[in-house]
């Protein structure tokens, strides 16, 4: 099946955790609009995301959110081509609001329903901005995920390394929260470390000489014993010594293992994707380390790093341009795989 990109009007929604997101996108690549309604504040006071509280916050907004996109947009609901949604990976309750709100509006409207990958929609968010060219490699760095991907032709998704306990995500806030940072404790971490004037090295976690795996929990452990040591010792905490020392040895093992990975399989663009894409010194590192060695790097704007639906649209329109589209029996589903959810043709 093959569309007009130039009629092609995605409705997206994205519900995964604690962002309540509506867009409207063009061909996949054109943001109409995008409107995102985060819930960092209700949250902070429990110092991260409570599941239940998600899930309430986004009934109440889901159907304002998407109002505002199509007004935002300039577009009716007899424009649309197709209604796309956040299957998962993701937060259940969360997740099942989206899905219901997508699948009553794909039916009352007999339009398509496109069940679509969380993490999809972040490497896809690239596209967004700059034209993808394949084969490509996709750094996957979030709350949930750390993810090695390479993309051989486009929407067939292989990983080829992944996080073996803690995300990038996850250790950022765990390490901000062992400091006493307020949640969302990442952004802190980052501008404490880019500030610090000097570093308490820490170790990094290579694995074997040819994994392309993650391992985080080690060095936030190893965060833990020097703020332990310094208090048996009677001293001060050195908060952005110790930030820097968690960053550099955080980027320096990201940084290493995607270049080395885009050398391995050829790949002809590196891709920056997901919420951690934000961080300021893994971004600027990660620049140098690709201008180095003549690596093409894409890295979405800080407003399409985080969680929204335009990204969401932008995958969805991978399967709307090849007529692959989701019953309306369709579950939330947690776990989703990426690669399963490659397109077929």
């Amino acid at each position: 099946m093959t569309t007009n990109a130039s009629h092609e009007l995605i409705l997206a929604v994205e519900t995964s955790c604690d962002e309540t997101s509506a867009a409207v996108v063009r061909g996949g690549k054109r943001i109409l609009s995008n409107i995102v309604s985060s819930q960092i504040d209700t949250h902070r006071r429990f110092g991260g995301v409570v599941p239940e509280i998600a899930s309430r916050k986004h009934a109440e907004s889901i159907t304002v959110i998407m109002q505002q996109a199509l007004a935002e947009a300039g577009v009716s609901f007899r424009d649309l081509s197709a209604i796309a949604v956040t299957q998962g990976p993701g937060l259940v309750g969360a997740l099942l609001v989206g899905i219901v709100a997508a699948k009553s509006l794909a039916m009352a409207l007999g339009l398509p329903l496109i069940g679509t990958h969380h993490i999809a929609g972040h490497i896809y968010a690239n596209e967004l901005v700059h034209e993808l060219v394949y084969p490509c490699l996709a750094l996957v760095a979030s709350g949930g995920h750390t993810e090695l991907v390479l993309l051989e032709s486009e929407g067939r998704f292989r990983i080829i390394g992944r996080t073996r306990d803690d995300a990038v995500g996850e250790a950022y806030d765990k390490v901000a929260r062992t400091l006493k940072f307020p949640y969302p404790g990442g952004p802190h971490v980052d501008r404490l470390a880019q500030g610090a004037d000097d570093e308490i090295p820490l170790p990094r976690a290579w694995l074997e000489p040819e994994s392309y795996d993650f391992s985080f929990s080690g060095l936030k452990s190893a965060v833990l014993a020097a703020i332990n040591t310094a208090a048996m010792k009677g001293e001060p905490i050195r908060e952005a010594a110790l930030a820097r020392g968690f960053q550099a040895s955080v980027i320096d093992v990201l940084t290493t293992k995607a270049v080395r990975a885009v050398r391995e399989f050829g790949a002809k663009q590196l891709l920056l994707c997901g919420g951690v894409a934000a961080n300021g010194g893994l971004r600027a590192a990660l620049a140098s380390r690709c201008e180095e060695a003549g690596i093409p790097l894409l890295v979405p704007p800080l407003r399409l790093c985080t969680d929204n639906a335009a990204m969401i649209g932008a995958a969805a329109h991978l399967k709307y341009a090849r007529g692959e589209f989701t019953p309306l029996d369709m579950k939330a589903e947690p776990g989703q795989s990426l690669e399963d959810w490659s397109v077929v043709s």
